[in-house]
């Protein structure tokens, strides 16, 4: 089943409808995407990052959840597939992916789905509505960078603090120096790493095509960062993400550029927006001083190239209680596909 799942779109899939062995598996959905090529053309990827991904889903064994989501990120030219992050975006489909299928029964009005993120090993709890047991993708919430509006999917996430890095601040400090940069390294639930964008010379609010110049510096400083982060060598690894943030100017909460790693995002990925408004809560991280919080039980509001994304983080002290963020998903297509043969 092909969905979009807030700001991406992916392939949704069966476990058992895969080859079990991981090496066999990653070989059929490269050819089912159509990678490596820039266009993706024998494939259904997009020619992007964010339109070349995958979620494989089954019944969880786990007394702490209905199912299990394992994401991966299929390259677009590099013959790579990665399940080293989560998607945030691609969650927020998982839980109607998963009514769609039968692998879990629906409410009368809404249904909630507990997800474990198999990458991660954390639990998402997503809430939509399904009226008359029948996932309804239609309704009136908006999200920035997607057309029209849909029908809201409520993620609340648990455990995600250090999920992927084994802490919030896995290099065991408020900021580092790499390269001349300050920077925060923090993972809750995605790791990123954080600077206030005029510290590379840029304000932050430039376009995605102008930032591109930047990506030997970024290059140059995440794989120091995954180094410090306990990721070993990221060089063909999708994490960690790296986000400039700058001043809000549009309302928000504080301005954002993500790299994924190197391309530039066309917003900000659920998890990464989880994981820099926390940083930012934090007195004394790199862009805590460039925010402007609202006030008390208000969302913080993640301002991206094409509009905002609202996050709700609850610290206490530097543990996190709570994260939460609306999304919304649709269904586009159900069917077979039909892969390149090997050459």
């Amino acid at each position: 089943m092909m969905m979009r799942g807030g700001t991406s779109k992916g392939a949704y899939f069966l476990a058992g409808d895969l080859p079990s062995d991981p090496a066999v598996r990653d070989d059929l959905l490269l050819r089912v995407m159509g990678t490596p090529d820039p266009r993706q053309i024998d494939g259904i990827g997009g020619a992007h990052p964010l339109t070349s991904k995958v979620a494989v889903v089954s019944r969880s064994a786990d007394a702490a959840a209905d199912v299990d989501y394992l994401f991966l990120q299929v390259g677009v030219e590099e013959p790579v597939v990665s399940d080293r992050q989560n998607c945030g975006n691609v969650l927020a489909g998982v839980g109607p992916f998963a009514v769609e299928r039968g692998l879990v029964a629906a409410g009368d009005e809404r249904t909630s789905v507990r997800i474990r993120m198999v990458n991660s090993r954390s639990v998402a709890t997503a809430t939509f509505p399904t009226p008359g047991g029948v996932v309804d993708y239609d309704g009136g919430t908006a999200v920035s960078g997607v057309p029209g509006t849909a029908a809201p999917v409520v993620l609340d996430f648990a455990e995600t603090e250090g999920s992927s890095c084994g802490a919030l601040l896995p290099t065991g400090r408020l900021r580092d120096v790499i390269d001349g940069i300050e920077v925060t390294c923090v993972d809750n639930g995605m790791p990123v790493v954080v600077a206030a964008a005029s510290d590379l010379g840029v304000t932050g609010y430039e376009s995605l095509d102008e930032l591109d110049a930047l990506r030997d510096r970024v290059q140059s400083l995440r794989l120091r960062a995954g180094e410090l982060m306990g990721l070993g060598d990221v060089t063909a690894a999708s994490v960690p993400k790296t986000t400039l943030v700058a001043p809000p100017r549009a309302g928000g909460t504080i301005c954002t550029r993500t790299f994924i790693p190197l391309r530039v995002h066309t917003s900000i990925g659920v998890l990464g927006a989880v994981s820099v408004a926390t940083a930012v809560l934090i007195d004394g991280a790199a862009g805590h001083d460039l925010a402007e919080f609202p006030p008390p039980g208000v969302p913080m509001s993640i301002e991206h190239p094409t509009g905002r994304l609202d996050v709700r983080v609850e610290l206490d002290g530097m543990t996190v209680r709570r994260s939460s963020i609306v999304r919304t998903a649709r269904k586009l297509f159900d069917g077979t596909v039909f892969p390149r043969s090997r050459p």
